[in-house]
């Protein structure tokens, strides 16, 4: 039997690595020169062994395998059915719709789609007989639908229920009755992400967000929670190696508090690049953050993917830059073989002690919510929208520090550029109407430096 390579080599401890770099360092402060200080408050220490991970005795759930999706805005029905049509046929095998009005015609969005395709569906506006009519063309034709219903999320985005509490509530009560169409209960952490939110944070908000609908249909007759998956929807910012470990310790979070009510342990997950790293100075560089980020929700473990166009932030739908979005995605399942290894950031000690300590502090930070009256009573308050302007406000110092790079933005920029032509709102406009509480504002870290060079 041939001997291990590993065997001719003694052990070395932690201890051992770090003496040899500390008196390699020649009396540098190891903690001061090595150590880096992240957002989430976690130590990043210049290497991993074994002894990392030691206590860690979990396994997390991983999808044997993932889909690109294609996100497709519909305002007309024969317009989105055109572009499903397009986006299949280049290798789409996913679809998610989002409808803006009650106008768009569900049996001419939804013609020629075959059960093949799984369709997600999240309307911006609350209609019990419009998710009716979709399931009945889901049961005429046997598609696999999944209607994402947040109306949490659409409090904490523009600080107004779509009607008010109670009717909110009793509708989505509605929808979940259906037999038919899949996982009516959904949780968009993304609002969070884009507003500045650190990791922790997104971690324990999300997971506070989905206790509320735990909460809500614990002792109610028809639970869909425990009837179908819930669908966490997650932006994927540039930080790499803690996006990989952000999504794992999603999956570790919901496991943990999903059993406490009877819902599925199991979740799905919709990942996506993140806005507020992307920049309007030297825009193609958005191509290169999509892809890293695109990454990161595959090793992380999401089971949906859908791109940004890397002119997203000031172009309006344009077939150029979908297609783009949707080639990368399928460049890294059918080139780079992205598809092929399941659960790859498995055993690394970098990402596996990443993913514990986020899940440890995200759950201490969930724990503390719940103690003081649970997400929607702190979203009333106030006290969610100014943790994350906090921690907004920290990470935008950084960014005007360039401690925080973006290149071509406020790094190795172009003085020569001119800003590309706008077709649509760049800037963060300020819009005066009456809430019932003061809405979480997304933002890009760049766009008051971008609105001063324009």
């Amino acid at each position: 039997m041939t001997k291990s390579l590993f065997e001719s080599f003694d052990e070395v401890s932690a201890k051992q690595w770090k003496q040899k770099i500390q008196f390699d360092l020649k009396g540098a402060d190891y903690n001061e020169a090595l150590i880096y200080k992240s957002l989430e408050s976690i130590d990043i220490k210049p290497f991993y062994n074994e002894e990392d991970i030691s206590d860690i005795d979990h396994t997390i759930a991983h999808p044997t395998h993932w889909k690109n999706s294609i996100r497709i805005e519909v305002e007309d029905a024969n317009t989105g059915n055109q572009k499903v049509e397009d986006a299949l046929k280049k290798g789409a095998e996913s679809i998610f719709f989002v409808i803006t009005d009650e106008q768009v015609d569900p049996a001419t969005l939804f013609q020629n789609i075959t059960k093949a395709t799984s369709v997600f569906v999240q309307t911006r506006f609350l209609s019990e007989a419009y998710i009716q009519s979709i399931e009945n063309i889901a049961k005429e034709q046997q598609l696999d639908i999944y209607i994402l219903t947040d109306i949490i999320n659409r409090l904490a985005e523009t600080g107004n229920w779509f009607n008010n509490l109670n009717q909110d509530h009793e509708t989505l009560e509605q929808i979940a009755k259906s037999d038919t169409l899949k996982s009516c209960i959904s949780i968009d952490t993304g609002l969070y992400q884009n507003a500045g939110a650190t990791m922790i944070q997104q971690l324990a908000y999300g997971l506070a967000h989905a206790n509320e609908y735990l909460n809500h249909f614990d002792n109610k007759e028809q639970n869909p929670l425990k009837q179908s998956k819930v669908v966490f929807k997650v932006a994927i910012g540039g930080n790499y190696f803690f996006e990989i470990a952000k999504l794992r310790a999603l999956r570790l979070l919901w496991e943990s508090l999903a059993p406490a009510y009877g819902a599925i342990k199991d979740c799905s997950i919709i990942a996506y690049p993140s806005h507020r790293n992307k920049t309007i100075l030297d825009y193609n560089v958005n191509m290169l953050r999509t892809t890293t980020e695109c990454m990161s929700g595959i090793l992380g473990g999401a089971d949906f993917i859908y791109n940004l166009r890397y002119d997203d932030i000031y172009n309006l739908d344009n077939d150029f830059g979908t297609r783009i979005s949707l080639n990368q995605l399928l460049i890294l399942k059918n080139e780079s073989y992205f598809d092929l290894v399941e659960n790859p950031a498995s055993g690394s000690y970098y990402i596996e002690s990443l993913t514990n300590q986020l899940a440890e502090k995200a759950l201490s930070l969930f724990k503390d919510i719940e103690e003081n009256g649970g997400f929607l009573h702190q979203l009333k308050s106030g006290t969610i929208q100014k943790k994350i302007k906090e921690s907004a406000k920290k990470e935008q110092e950084l960014f005007d520090q360039e401690k925080i790079v973006l290149t071509g933005t406020n790094k190795y920029k172009n003085q020569e550029e001119t800003a590309p032509t706008f077709q649509k709102s760049v800037f963060l406009e300020r819009n005066v109407r009456k809430t019932l509480l003061e809405p979480v504002i997304k933002r890009r870290l760049s766009e008051i430096m971008e609105k001063n060079m324009h």
